[in-house]
């Protein structure tokens, strides 16, 4: 079976819900969901060392409570129902986590209504702050929601700064079935895509006021041609850094790059944030 082309990710036998679920009494649940984790790593290379592998701490009776719940979820539904799953716990985490949880997390609906402003029917789609990777997940539900091929037609790329949230990014690409280009770096100090000139479109929703960002090392970067702010500012580096991946001539040249306040969730205004590594990544369905 080609599962890319199905738009699923394969699951080797170990690491399947009916063989967790069917353990005998008294097994090491902990040990065995480790065991999944590593099986399914192993069979999709894109979430190498992605994957939790810590759930002996959690204690076989949880995880056996744990189990039988989500049995009890039908599984003839229809639609992206595992997706959805992880974009409500990824939701009810940030919200937990006050302030900080916006650093990588921006609401659902405003992340729709971007990529609604955007339209990003095809082509490479670049998020420069793309946190846990809902700008991404939701270009291609941009793409599939209107009856188009999210392989054929669109591919996606992104940077994190932070390298547990890089992970998050990656496992939720994974869980929606898709593939991209996911790298960890700064985004103010590293361009690890090159991006001047390379994508179609750039949607981000990044930490706006920072300040103690070091201009002197940004003084050749391409992506900065039109200077340095003289305040103690980030925010125009961040409009350069999303009108310069565009090329020339896109819709008579015109950028379409909202800029979008994190405001729900704001991300603290200190230190360095931003974000990743990587050459192509196509959105297709796994």
């Amino acid at each position: 079976m080609d599962y890319q082309a199905r738009g699923v990710l394969y699951l080797p036998e170990e690491a399947r819900f009916r063989t967790l679920v069917d353990l005998p009494e008294g097994e090491n649940i902990g040990a065995a969901v480790n065991a999944a984790m590593r099986a399914i790593e192993g069979a999709n290379s894109d979430l190498k060392d992605v994957l939790p592998e810590t759930y002996n701490r959690l204690g076989s009776t949880l995880l056996s409570e744990l189990l039988k719940a989500m049995n009890s979820v039908p599984m003839d539904v229809e639609g992206d129902v595992f997706g959805k799953i992880y974009e409500y716990f990824l939701g009810k985490f940030a919200m937990s986590e006050g302030q900080k949880g916006g650093e990588f997390f921006t609401p659902t609906s405003i992340v729709r209504l971007i990529a609604g402003i955007i339209e990003p029917f095809g082509g490479r789609i670049f998020d420069p702050a793309c946190g846990s990777g809902g700008m991404l997940v939701q270009s291609a539900r941009f793409v599939a929601g209107h009856r188009r091929g999210v392989g054929a037609e669109l591919s996606v790329f992104g940077q994190e700064r932070v390298a547990e949230t890089v992970r998050l990014a990656k496992m939720n690409l994974a869980v929606h079935g898709l593939e991209g280009d996911i790298r960890q770096g700064n985004s103010y100090y590293e361009d690890l895509h090159s991006s001047p000139g390379r994508f179609d479109f750039v949607m981000a929703n990044p930490p706006f006021n920072v300040k103690k960002v070091d201009k002197k090392r940004l003084k050749d970067d391409p992506r900065f041609g039109l200077g340095l702010p003289r305040a103690d500012n980030a925010n125009y580096l961040w409009i350069q850094a999303f009108a310069r991946p565009r090329p020339q001539g896109l819709d008579g040249g015109a950028d379409r790059v909202p800029l979008q306040h994190r405001s729900a969730l704001p991300r603290r205004g200190t230190g360095e944030p931003a974000r990743q590594r990587g050459d192509a990544g196509r959105a297709v369905r796994r």
